[in-house]
């Protein structure tokens, strides 16, 4: 008989970092990047509805039986968070469960760029972080707001589901916000935190529309907003957001993310020679020429603008992974897997 913290337990003692379970195949857990079996213990159905049901909230438990789809959070005290997906899928119900570091670490522990230093001296704008499911976007985002509250005294409010890093008030005051327990929506919950006089706001996701066009608002009002999206380069995040409306406002929305766009954070993680994981960044910063190029929907320029600027931090993430492939760090297959433009990392 599978029991969840214990599961979990084996897990974090193996160094993994999800946890998969899924009706009729074993637990399994993804370590460095690869999926494990935990056990050789297929689990049953009414297995796997108990383990969820003893963890999830009524109120969140009934809306997951008509959903089929909720997120919450779940904690081994003294030992680890965790954000858990509930779903289900042709065999029944599933569920994956993320570490959450009990502890944030900072942008220098993190060995991120210094820009991301400079981007939590912001007063104003759009920053976005972006990259696919598991990039450590969550990670590098709680780097930048802990800078944030290390440094400045600001009213942050974050908007999540569920609430993942729990930051601790220092110069800053934060409050945290939870989609399904403090407000029903991203979207509802930034009209509420509009009116809580914050000076940052952090959106845990971008979803729909309704959300960006509210976070390209409260940033054409003074407030400082960090998003999260899953794209993987400056060009694609920039088309995302403006694809997301109707074509009959894409004008508009292209006019607004030119006036409010701050930066755009790319994250990739890639598998280092040795073991574990790095991260691979692409950095675009605001430059003079930026907002004509996106109000001019001309995004190939902006690949220019990242490599004429590096000494202000900006970097494409081409040369991020060739700088990692020179250090000896990745492989010349991993680079080339990750890369934009595969051609310059063609293996022989």
């Amino acid at each position: 008989m599978n029991d969840l913290d214990t599961l979990l337990t084996d897990m974090l003692e193996r160094g993994g970092s999800d946890l998969h379970l899924s009706v009729g195949a074993p637990p399994k857990t993804r370590i460095d990047g690869i999926i494990h079996p935990l056990n050789d213990q297929p689990i049953q159905a009414n297995e796997i509805e108990a383990m969820l049901q003893a963890v999830t909230p009524k109120h969140r438990w009934d809306s997951f039986l008509k959903t089929h789809d909720t997120d919450i959070a779940h904690e081994i005290p003294g030992r680890a968070r965790f954000r858990m997906n509930l779903f289900r899928n042709s065999k029944g119900m599933a569920t994956v469960l993320r570490q959450i570091p009990s502890r944030i670490a900072s942008i220098d522990e993190l060995g991120l760029p210094v820009a991301l230093k400079n981007i939590a001296s912001y007063t104003e704008g759009l920053v976005l972080v972006t990259g696919p499911t598991g990039s450590g976007k969550s990670t590098t985002l709680a780097a930048i707001i802990d800078q944030i509250n290390s440094s400045y005294e600001r009213q942050i409010i974050t908007l999540e589901d569920p609430v993942e890093f729990s930051h601790i008030d220092k110069k800053s005051t934060i409050l945290h916000r939870e989609v399904g327990e403090h407000s029903h929506s991203f979207a509802a919950g930034l009209r509420g935190a509009m009116r809580a006089d914050p000076d940052v706001i952090l959106i845990g996701e971008m979803r729909d529309m309704e959300t960006i066009r509210l976070a390209l608002n409260c940033a054409a009002m003074g407030t400082l907003v960090f998003a999260t999206l899953h794209t993987n380069s400056a060009t694609k995040t920039i088309d995302r957001i403006v694809d997301a409306f109707p074509s009959d406002e894409q004008n508009q929305a292209r006019i607004m993310l030119a006036e409010t766009l701050r930066g755009i954070v790319s994250q990739l993680l890639c598998k280092r020679k040795d073991g574990g994981r790095i991260a691979a960044h692409e950095i675009l910063l605001k430059h003079g020429s930026l907002p004509n190029c996106i109000r001019n929907s001309a995004l190939s320029s902006i690949r220019n603008i990242i490599d004429q600027n590096r000494s202000t931090g900006m970097i494409s993430m081409d040369t991020s992974l060739r700088k990692l492939l020179e250090d000896g760090i990745i492989t010349q297959e991993e680079a080339y897997m990750k890369a934009i433009d595969k051609a310059q990392f063609q293996l022989s």
